[in-house]
């Protein structure tokens, strides 16, 4: 297990670790009420699939635990309310809505029918989910390990390692796995603008995991790629459409055509609670819009001139043809990813 903790239910409250403050600052913040949980997830305190993910599972937990109601019936209503704010608070990544239905499914049972048991049923729930994360996630760092070579050259987008998750990681587990495994491999850490969640968050896990890694600009992978001679290209995922178009943090994309123009294998890894098998393409995916000032601004510093205008989509759409692979739980798929992703999901 990693020594520090994405995410932790402690005596009636959620516990995060604020990872706006990585990495100068450790600091954990306690949550009693979905609309803060809710807030923090949509300002990124907690962020990554599958994080949000067991977050919002939690969320539902700690509406029911706080609940003040009396009566079944109007329980069942408050949580119903509960899992619509957290629905609004970030809207492409599919693990929250997995989360979120899975919730209120358990609360739907009509076998349930004090208000300690459906208290007791949604926490039970919550913790299933993030302990599952961390099974799912391990065994897709081991489905991973063939495919990356000994003294493997990797470059990696955004952050998908235990802060992402709930422990391990996804694409940066399965960098994990191999180098626990005692392949010798070296990362190419794209900056990821701009919250520059991979200067920031990912050079800080695999500095604590001791792997060699070197962050550059995300402009640079093309150079790096035809000078140094990168071996593969490792993303997560936060929403798979049903014939492999991959909404993943902004950027992916262009990391993905210049990968394929150079003949780099480029694998996304990724649970299969992120395949979306009820929308065919990812045209269908909504993307999400962030606030201005996280381009307009690095810190407090503003950085353009005033009255600029700005466009900041939170997340990308990668087209199937350019993926080399998907990675999951249950295995590797590959192209033709319209029947081979519908046989792994039916399976």
């Amino acid at each position: 297990m990693t020594a520090y903790k994405t995410i932790q239910w402690i005596d009636g409250a959620v516990r995060l670790l604020d990872q706006r403050l990585l990495p100068h600052q450790i600091v954990y913040v306690d949550f009693l009420d979905c609309l803060s949980l809710s807030q923090a997830i949509r300002e990124m305190v907690i962020r990554g699939a599958p994080a949000i993910g067991a977050a919002a599972g939690y969320g539902i937990a700690l509406a029911a635990a706080h609940s003040h109601k009396t009566d079944v019936n109007a329980l069942r209503k408050e949580l119903y309310d509960a899992a619509d704010i957290l629905r609004t608070s970030r809207p492409t990544a599919y693990d929250l809505f997995n989360a979120i239905d899975r919730l209120l499914e358990r609360v739907n049972d009509p076998s349930l029918c004090t208000i300690q048991a459906i208290q007791a049923a949604t926490l039970e729930e919550a913790h299933a989910i993030a302990n599952t994360n961390i099974q799912i996630n391990r065994q897709m760092g081991l489905n991973a390990l063939p495919l990356i070579p000994d003294k493997a050259k990797i470059i990696h987008h955004c952050n998908t390692g235990s802060l992402a998750t709930v422990d391990y990681g996804t694409a940066l587990g399965a960098v994990r796995t191999a180098y626990e495994n005692g392949k010798q491999v070296h990362v190419y850490v794209d900056e990821t603008r701009p919250r520059l969640q991979g200067a920031r968050l990912t050079s800080w896990e695999l500095r604590q995991l001791d792997i060699p890694h070197t962050v550059i600009v995300d402009s640079a992978s093309g150079y790096f790629m035809r000078t140094v001679g990168i071996d593969l290209c490792l993303v997560g995922c936060d929403r798979i459409a049903a014939n492999g178009d991959t909404a993943n943090k902004i950027g992916t994309y262009n990391l993905a055509l210049v990968a394929f123009a150079h003949g780099v294998p480029f694998y996304v890894v990724g649970p299969t609670s992120t395949i979306d098998m009820s929308i065919f393409t990812g045209d269908e995916i909504k993307i999400e819009e962030r606030p201005g000032e996280e381009i307009t601004h690095i810190g407090e510093y503003q950085i353009t001139p005033d009255g600029t205008q700005v466009a900041n989509p939170a997340f990308d759409v990668t087209p199937a043809r350019y993926i080399t692979a998907i990675i999951t739980e249950r295995g590797i798929t590959r192209p033709p990813f319209v029947k081979n992703l519908y046989e792994m999901m039916s399976s």
